[in-house]
């Protein structure tokens, strides 16, 4: 099975989501003996295909044209479509981002082919893949499969693979080969606005390594600020449940859960979330989880890694002291 893993940049900078995606690929290449190729879209992105040779992959694919230099579906759908024509790779896996979202079903439809999309994991059973995605807000998983002929495409919802155990070339450096692909302006339908992050307070949470999270544990909207200075301290992002973003006591983009953001940084610390499926759903990547509730039958308490029967009051400013004390030594 030839499996081709497309990762994500912008400006020049990678989605490290991409590399969570490359494990998740590296590991089903692994368990069907197949090869894995990765490859690298845009405008001047060289460098970066020369950082992903690093990687434990049989070659990575440069698709770069002027064209590519801000994202449009139009103008990634038709580049990767003739990359693909090109490789005719059997199973193409992506990131479940923003942009993802955007053009992989364009993509997929312009080859009439299949697409399960925000999977959380895989199996190989029978010389077949089987690929799992939740379902119903985390209350349930499905076990999907491709029917036919591929290539087959898959996205990995961000946190179901760790970035840190994508495996290094074993002799070096795997070759680039750029790919050559045709695209006229006239293809190019929409024209980019200004980045939705660029805005002064957007945050993207799946970035940070760590999150500090606030549920209706801390009560009152004045009580915001002791996890801030919480996060401050701790040097991460702070977050929030669905009930805190929902009354505005934080911003929408603070909200972790199905209907927020998805994150999976490597410390992730509940403080007064009871844990409800939706809000879970979002976080349970985590490589690290701390919760902190009074409720010792908080259903938090079943996914954290450690868990903290406790006033959040009496440990939020005693942690950020302690924090604090050893910044200043």
């Amino acid at each position: 099975m030839k499996i081709l893993a497309i990762t994500e940049q912008r400006e020049g900078k990678w989605n490290k989501t991409s590399f969570e995606t490359l494990a998740a690929a590296q590991q089903i290449a692994k368990d069907v003996g197949g090869t894995l190729a990765a490859l690298v879209i845009g405008k001047s992105v060289a460098g970066l295909a020369d950082e992903l040779a690093g990687k434990s992959i049989s070659e990575v694919l440069l698709v770069e044209h002027e064209l590519l230099g801000a994202y449009t579906p139009d103008g990634y759908s038709l580049a990767l479509k003739q990359a693909i024509a090109q490789t005719t790779p059997d199973l193409v896996v992506l990131p479940h981002t923003y942009e993802v979202r955007d053009f992989a079903p364009k993509l997929a439809t312009s080859l009439a082919k299949g697409m399960i999309g925000d999977c959380i994991g895989y199996r190989h059973e029978n010389g077949r893949l089987i690929f799992v995605r939740q379902m119903f807000q985390g209350k349930t998983a499905a076990d999907v499969s491709f029917v036919g002929a591929g290539p087959w495409f898959a996205t990995f919802q961000a946190g179901a693979f760790r970035a840190d155990l994508v495996a290094a070339h074993p002799s070096g450096k795997a070759a680039v080969r750029k790919i050559d692909v045709e695209l006229k302006p006239e293809q190019i339908r929409t024209k980019p606005g200004e980045l939705f992050r660029e805005a002064k307070q957007a945050v993207d949470l799946t970035q940070a390594p760590i999150i500090v999270a606030v549920g209706r544990g801390i009560k009152a909207p004045e009580n915001i600020p002791l996890a801030e200075k919480l996060a401050k301290a701790i040097g991460g992002e702070i977050a929030a449940s669905r009930p805190i973003c929902d009354e505005g006591w934080l911003p929408m983009e603070r909200q972790i859960g199905s209907s927020g953001q998805t994150v999976a940084p490597k410390l992730y610390l509940a403080l007064g979330i009871s844990g409800a499926i939706q809000h879970v759903v979002g976080m349970k990547g985590s490589r690290t989880i701390v919760a902190i509730n009074k409720d010792q039958n908080a259903p938090i308490f079943e996914v954290a890694d450690y868990g903290i029967v406790a006033d959040i009051f009496e440990i939020i400013p005693a942690l950020t002291e302690e924090l604090e004390k050893s910044k200043a030594s």
